[in-house]
């Protein structure tokens, strides 16, 4: 089976890949249809643990294999990596001012982006696509990079990645379709409100992967734009989140064991 993955076009895993964490997106949404509510409690420990796995990720599967691909190019490796990085939080925040969104369990008066009259529902869709953007560039770099004779990431390493942020989008998809059942949305509304948000997914990693395999040379430029974003989601969107309802001690322990879920689920595969 791992022999037939491996001779699947690059494009074509990473495209695969995000449709595999758009569906996780769908199934954490999917809990509207048996719950009308999760405790703020369950939501901010959920939360902090994909925050700790994002931030492992990062490092792990993008950051290191950047620096150990940066190597014998024209440009010092500290300077392709942390170049990267930079415009990868740079483009983030970029996107966190332009497009309007409102995060889950902000009122409505702490909207973010350009004015807009958009409801409440697309409000949230966006806040939670706004976080997706990064996951489905990281995802296609890292597949698309498996082209690249260059490359030092496995088609492990790469499915690694894959599950760590499936398992990351349930509660994402949790943080949309819950709310918005209990503002009054019937459960399918809910649901579909909140699969929509894992739908970019799949068009990031294409994008992210076809950047990579139409020029080589720009791989490690890429693996670290892809870890800037995602650290600037969790810090400036995540972290905070987490620790507003008071549930600072339950979320911070949720938070580091999702790095070290990740750090083990990496090293042992």
């Amino acid at each position: 089976m791992v022999e037939y993955i491996k001779n699947l076009d690059p494009v074509i895993l990473a495209f695969l890949a995000g449709v595999v964490t758009w569906l996780t997106t769908a199934f954490g949404a999917s809990v509207v249809f048996f719950q009308k509510q999760v405790s703020r409690k369950v939501f901010d420990t959920a939360l902090g643990f994909a925050g700790g796995i994002m931030v492992s990720a990062s490092f792990f599967s993008l950051l290191l294999p950047a620096i150990e691909g940066a190597g014998g190019r024209l440009m010092p490796p500290w300077l392709i990596v942390s170049s990267g990085f930079i415009i990868g939080c740079a483009f983030i925040y970029a996107l966190d001012r332009i497009i309007p969104h409102l995060h889950p369990n902000m009122p409505a008066k702490e909207k973010e982006g350009i004015k807009t009259d958009l409801s409440f529902a697309y409000l949230l869709v966006l806040a939670i696509t706004l976080h997706n953007i990064p996951e489905g560039l990281a995802l296609g770099v890292t597949f698309g990079s498996l082209g690249s004779t260059a490359s030092v990431i496995t088609i492990v390493s790469a499915g690694s990645l894959m599950w760590a942020l499936a398992l990351h989008n349930i509660p994402e998809g949790m943080a949309v379709s819950i709310p918005l059942r209990g503002s009054g949305l019937s459960k399918m509304r809910a649901f579909w409100f909140g699969q929509l948000s894992g739908a970019v997914l799949p068009l990031a990693a294409l994008i992210g992967a076809v950047s990579v395999t139409g020029f080589e040379p720009l791989m490690p430029y890429a693996l670290a734009f892809a870890a800037g974003a995602m650290m600037y989601v969790v810090v400036e969107e995540v972290i905070p989140e987490t620790q507003r309802a008071g549930n600072t001690d339950i979320a911070t322990l949720s938070f580091l064991a999702g790095i070290v879920v990740m750090m083990i689920f990496d090293m042992v595969l």
